[in-house]
C-alpha cells in the first residue's frame, strides 16, 4: 500500500520498522474525534475557499460514511497505514478520490493527533467528573443514613476519639470533590484548539482557526504554533490528577480491606465484590479492593511513564511522543472503572455498628475529653494533658476503663474533678461535645453534608 508521504522516498519501508512504529492498534480508538476534527477543518477550508466548496461537502459526507462503517465493525484497519489519521483518510481518497486528497491542506499529523487527543481527553474527563458527582452523592446517602453510628477515630492505627461514621465516610466525600474540582478545573487547559499549527510553524494558507474553534467547542486558540504540537502538559496533568484520585481511593480501599477483616468486623462486604479462595473454603477475600489498591501503582507508572518521556524532548514535535496514548488510555479506562464499581460497591456495604460501638467504648478514647475538661476547670493544657496521662495509666495497670472509676479516684489525680466528668466520658457524649467547625457532632456533620449537597448542584 503506497505511503502518504512516499513522495520522497525511493524504497520501502520494513515490515519490522512498520510493525515497530505502527499505532493503529491503540489509536484507532480516536476515530470518532479524529472524524469530528477533520469534518470541521474540510468545512473551514471550503468556506475560506482554500478547496473547492463541493470538495468539502464531499469530504464532510465521505468521513460521515467512514464514521458509520467503523461503528458497524465494517471498516479494514491497516497496520501498514500506521495510526488513525492515516487510515482514514486513506480510505477517505479511495472513496470519493482527489477530493480526499485536499483534506490534508494547512493540516500536520502533527497538530491532528494534538487536536484528537485533546477532543478525547474533554470528553472522557467531562464523563469522569460526572461519575465523581455520583460517587460523591453516594457517601453523603450513605453519611446521612449513619449519622447515629459511633466508631473509633484512629491516628497512628491506633485507637484516637470517638468520632461518627458519617464524619469518617464525608472525609473521603471531600477528598473525592477536590479531585472533582481538579478535574474540572484543567478543562480550561485541555478546551484549547492546536489545529492550525501545521506541523510547527503555521500556515500561509488564509485558514480561519477561530471557525474552527466554534465548531468543535474549544474555548481557546493556541498562541504558539511550537508550543500546540509540543505540548502534552494537559495529558501529564490529567495524569497527575488521575494519580491523586487513585491515591485517595487506595486509602479508602485499604479501609475496607481492614474494616473487613475479622480483626476488625466493622464492615461486610457484598459477596457480589468479595472471591473465595481456591484451597481455603471458608475463605472470603476483600480482592476488589485490593485491585483498587494495587491499580494505584499501575497510575502512577503512567504519570512517570510520559514525565520521563517527555523530559527531554527538543522543540518541536518528537515521534517519542507517540508513546503518549497508551498510558492516557489505561488511565482513563482504569479512573472510570474504579468510579463505577466503587459507587456500586459502597452501596452494598453492611456497616456492623455494634462491634464499631464495642471497639470505641474498649479504648480510652475519651481522654482527651478529660483534658478539656480540665482546662475548662482552670487548669492549663499542659498540666491538663500530664493529670489525664496519670489517670489512662492507673486505668491500665488496675484494668479498669474511664467510667469504672469512683469520684475518690478522680480526685486522687486532682480536686478539680467532680461527679460532671461522668457526663463526658461517655463516647456519645464526647462526640456530641465535638461542635467546632467541621467537628465530628451530628449538627456539624448535618451542616457538613448540607453544604457538601449544595456544592455538588
Amino acid at each position: 500500500m503506497k505511503k502518504l508521504w512516499s513522495g520522497r522516498f525511493k524504497e520501502k519501508t520494513s515490515k519490522i520498522v512498520e510493525k515497530y512504529t505502527e499505532s493503529i492498534s491503540f489509536d484507532k480508538r480516536l476515530y470518532k474525534y479524529d472524524i469530528e476534527g477533520s469534518i470541521a477543518h474540510a468545512k473551514m477550508l471550503g468556506e475560506q475557499g482554500i478547496i473547492p466548496k463541493k470538495d468539502a461537502d464531499g469530504i464532510v459526507k465521505g468521513l460521515k460514511e467512514i464514521y458509520k462503517e467503523i461503528e458497524e465493525g465494517r471498516f479494514k484497519f491497516s497496520e501498514e497505514l500506521e495510526d488513525i489519521h492515516m487510515n482514514i483518510e486513506s480510505a477517505l481518497i479511495k472513496r470519493i478520490g482527489d477530493a480526499g486528497a485536499r483534506l490534508h491542506t494547512a493540516r500536520s499529523r502533527n497538530d491532528q493527533v494534538a487536536l484528537d487527543m485533546r477532543l478525547y481527553l474533554r470528553a472522557e474527563v467531562k464523563e469522569i467528573i460526572s461519575l465523581l458527582k455520583d460517587l460523591e452523592k453516594i457517601l453523603a446517602d450513605i453519611a446521612e443514613k449513619n449519622l447515629s453510628v459511633i466508631m473509633p477515630g484512629y491516628t497512628h492505627m491506633q485507637r484516637a476519639q470517638p468520632v461518627l461514621l458519617s464524619h469518617h465516610l464525608m472525609a473521603y466525600a471531600q477528598m473525592f470533590d477536590r479531585d472533582r474540582l481538579r478535574f474540572e478545573e484543567s478543562l480550561k487547559r485541555i478546551n484549547v484548539l492546536p489545529l492550525g499549527s501545521c506541523a510547527l510553524a503555521g500556515t500561509s494558507l488564509p485558514i480561519d482557526r477561530q471557525y474552527v474553534a466554534e465548531l468543535l467547542g474549544f474555548d481557546a486558540v493556541s498562541e504558539n504554533s511550537i508550543d500546540a504540537v509540543a505540548d502534552r502538559d494537559f495529558l501529564i496533568e490529567f495524569l497527575s490528577y488521575s494519580a491523586i484520585f487513585m491515591m485517595h481511593i487506595s486509602r479508602m480501599a485499604e479501609e475496607l480491606i481492614i474494616w473487613s477483616s475479622e480483626e476488625f468486623s466493622f464492615i461486610d462486604l457484598s459477596d457480589a465484590f468479595t472471591t473465595g479462595s481456591s484451597i481455603m473454603p471458608q475463605k472470603k477475600n476483600p480482592d476488589v479492593a485490593e485491585l483498587m489498591r494495587g491499580k494505584t501503582g499501575r497510575i502512577y507508572g503512567s504519570l512517570m511513564s510520559i514525565l520521563t518521556m517527555m523530559k527531554g524532548l527538543p522543540l518541536s514535535y518528537n515521534r517519542d511522543m507517540q508513546e503518549d496514548k497508551e498510558p492516557v488510555f489505561d488511565t482513563v479506562d482504569t479512573v472510570k472503572a474504579t468510579l463505577k464499581i466503587l459507587a456500586e460497591m459502597l452501596q452494598n456495604v453492611r456497616f456492623n455498628k455494634v462491634k464499631m460501638r464495642i471497639s470505641t467504648d474498649a479504648a480510652y478514647s475519651t481522654a482527651t475529653d478529660i483534658a478539656e475538661y480540665l482546662v475548662r476547670k482552670g487548669k492549663p493544657f499542659r498540666t491538663a494533658h500530664e493529670i489525664t496521662g496519670r489517670i489512662v495509666r492507673y486505668c491500665i495497670d488496675n484494668n479498669k476503663g474511664l467510667s469504672d472509676l469512683t469520684i475518690a479516684e478522680y480526685k486522687s489525680f486532682s480536686d478539680a474533678i467532680t461527679k460532671d466528668i461522668y457526663k463526658l466520658i461517655a463516647p456519645a457524649e464526647s462526640v456530641n461535645a465535638k461542635r467546632s467547625s467541621g467537628g465530628t457532632s451530628p449538627e456539624m456533620v448535618k451542616e457538613q453534608i448540607r453544604r457538601f449537597r449544595k456544592k455538588l448542584k
